[in-house]
C-alpha cells in the first residue's frame, strides 16, 4: 500500500511539474531589420531575454532600467550574447511620473521610430508607495505603463504597423477593480493582482482606441518565472521561494518566448487587444472582457496621471 502511494505520489508531482514547466518555444524566423523596439524593465530577467532575442533579429533595441549600474551592465550583456551593437540602455523609473515624462521627452527627441513597445517592468506582491503617492504595485505596474504608453503613442501611430506588448499575469483573474479604492494597498497579493487585470483592461482600451491607426495591443502572461524578483522579500522567503520555483516556475529564457510571439508573429494580427500565454490566444473571463470596466479605468488612469489629449498632442507636435 505505502509502494503504491509513493509510486502514486511522485507520478502526480511529475505531472504537476510537467504541466507548469512545459512552454512552447516561439519559432518564427522573422527578422527586424530597421525596426526599433522598447523594452521596459529590459536590464534583468525576461525583459532581458527578449532583448537578447530581438536583437539578434537586426532590431534597434532599447531597453529601460531604473538601476543605471544593472542597466549598464545588461547593456554589455546583451550586445555580447546577441553580436549586435545596435543596443541601448536609458535611465527610468516607472514609480516616478517625472522620469516617465522626462525619458519620454528624450526619447522622442532622438529616436525617429518606434514600432514596437513592449511594456515589461514591474514590481511583485509588495506593500509600498511610489514617488507620487500610488500603491507600488498599481503605480509601477500600471499607471506607469499607462503614461509611458501614452506619451509615446503618436510615435507608434506613425510608425504603423507597430505593436504594444503588455506584460501581465494569469492572477489577474483572482481580483476585481475597485474604482472607490484603485489605490488599494493592504493585502500586498491582491494589491498585485489588481494590477494586473489593470494591465488586462488596459491593453483592449488602447487596441480599440488605436486598431484604425495600425497599432495592435496584446496582453502577455509569460508563466511563472524564476527569476530575481525575490531579491526584494527576506532571506527566509528567498530560501523558500527558491525551492518552489526550482520545481515548479520556468526559466527567463523560456518565459520570454511568448513576449518574443507577440512582438514578432503576423498571427497576434487578428486578436487585436487579445490575451496571450504559450505562445497562443487565451480565453478571459466574461468579467475581464468588460468594455465598460476597461473605459472606466483608462479614464480614472488619466486623471490620476495628469493626462490630457492637449497634453499628448502638444508633446507629439514638439517632438516631430
Amino acid at each position: 500500500m505505502y509502494v503504491l502511494v509513493t509510486v502514486l505520489a511522485a507520478l502526480f508531482f511529475t505531472l504537476l511539474q510537467r504541466r507548469f514547466k512545459s512552454r512552447r518555444p516561439c519559432l518564427d524566423p522573422k527578422r527586424l531589420d530597421g525596426k526599433t523596439v522598447l523594452i521596459t524593465g529590459g536590464a534583468s530577467g525576461i525583459g532581458k531575454e527578449t532583448a537578447v532575442a530581438l536583437a539578434r533579429r537586426g532590431a534597434r533595441v532599447h531597453i529601460t532600467s531604473h538601476d543605471d549600474q544593472k542597466g549598464g551592465a545588461a547593456l554589455r550583456d546583451i550586445k555580447k550574447e546577441s553580436a549586435s551593437m545596435n543596443v541601448r540602455f536609458w535611465s527610468l523609473n516607472l514609480a516616478n511620473l517625472q522620469s516617465i515624462r522626462n525619458f519620454c521627452k528624450e526619447f522622442l527627441k532622438n529616436e525617429s521610430r518606434l514600432d514596437i513597445l513592449i511594456n515589461n517592468d514591474g514590481v511583485p506582491a509588495v506593500l509600498d508607495w511610489t514617488d507620487n503617492g500610488f500603491s507600488k504595485c498599481f503605480g509601477v505596474n500600471h499607471l506607469g505603463p499607462f503614461l509611458l504608453t501614452n506619451l509615446l503613442l503618436e510615435r507608434l501611430k506613425g510608425c504603423s504597423p507597430s505593436r504594444i506588448v503588455n506584460i501581465t499575469s494569469n492572477v489577474h483573474k483572482y481580483q476585481k477593480l475597485d474604482f472607490s479604492d484603485l489605490n488599494y494597498n493592504i493585502v500586498p497579493l491582491f494589491s498585485y493582482c489588481r494590477s494586473k487585470l489593470a494591465n488586462v483592461y488596459f491593453t483592449q482600451e488602447i487596441a480599440r482606441q488605436t486598431e484604425r491607426h495600425g497599432v495592435t495591443a496584446c496582453a502577455v502572461h509569460p508563466g511563472y518565472v524564476a527569476g530575481d524578483w525575490t531579491s526584494q522579500f527576506s532571506i527566509l522567503f528567498r530560501i523558500v521561494m527558491y525551492v518552489i520555483t526550482s520545481l515548479f516556475f520556468i526559466s527567463c529564457q523560456a518565459a520570454a518566448q511568448t513576449v518574443i510571439y507577440c512582438a514578432i508573429s503576423d498571427d497576434i494580427l487578428q486578436h487585436n487587444g487579445g490575451y496571450f500565454s504559450d505562445c497562443k490566444p487565451c480565453k478571459l473571463r466574461p468579467y475581464v472582457q468588460d468594455a465598460g470596466i476597461a473605459k472606466k479605468l483608462w479614464e480614472a488612469s488619466e486623471a490620476m496621471v495628469g493626462l490630457t489629449s492637449s497634453a499628448r498632442e502638444h508633446l507629439a507636435t514638439r517632438t516631430r
